[in-house]
């Protein structure tokens, strides 16, 4: 079971997707190659061995980075296992480094970076003890 981050370029005013026009286009992030260097020259433990499919560990969370083997890149769907809130600096990082916006799939809302206004994170971790605690 994973949270999922979708990251790609947004305008910066928007605070949800519902903010978004309907016909919102976004444009591309990068080539795939300059996507993976800066995903690469600011995550040295990133694990890039399959391009299309990236893996980043933390102490206490990992983050499969779904990149895709299209290029240019216009999305990178981000699926979050773990329990610590300083894995959303982490995604807040990886949004920068390419140059796109973080956006909770589970909310519609853009990530702030600020861990207490994340409500999606919170939420998925208090859904995910309750189905590990019942199952």
């Amino acid at each position: 079971m994973s949270w999922d981050v979708f990251i790609f370029k947004a305008p910066p005013h928007a605070n949800s997707i519902d903010e978004l026009p309907k016909d919102h286009e976004p444009p591309v992030l990068a080539a795939a190659s300059d996507v993976r260097q800066r995903l690469v020259d600011s995550f040295r433990d990133l694990d890039l061995s399959n391009p299309a499919w990236g893996h980043l560990t933390g102490p206490t969370w990992s983050i499969g980075l779904n990149i895709g083997s299209d290029d240019p890149v216009d999305s990178i769907m981000l699926h979050v296992r773990g329990g610590s809130v300083d894995v959303l600096t982490v995604i807040a990082r990886i949004a920068a480094c390419v140059g796109g916006r973080a956006l909770d799939t589970s909310s519609g809302e853009f990530l702030s970076g600020d861990p207490a206004e994340s409500t999606g994170w919170h939420g998925f971790r208090k859904y995910r003890d309750q189905v590990l605690h019942d199952g």
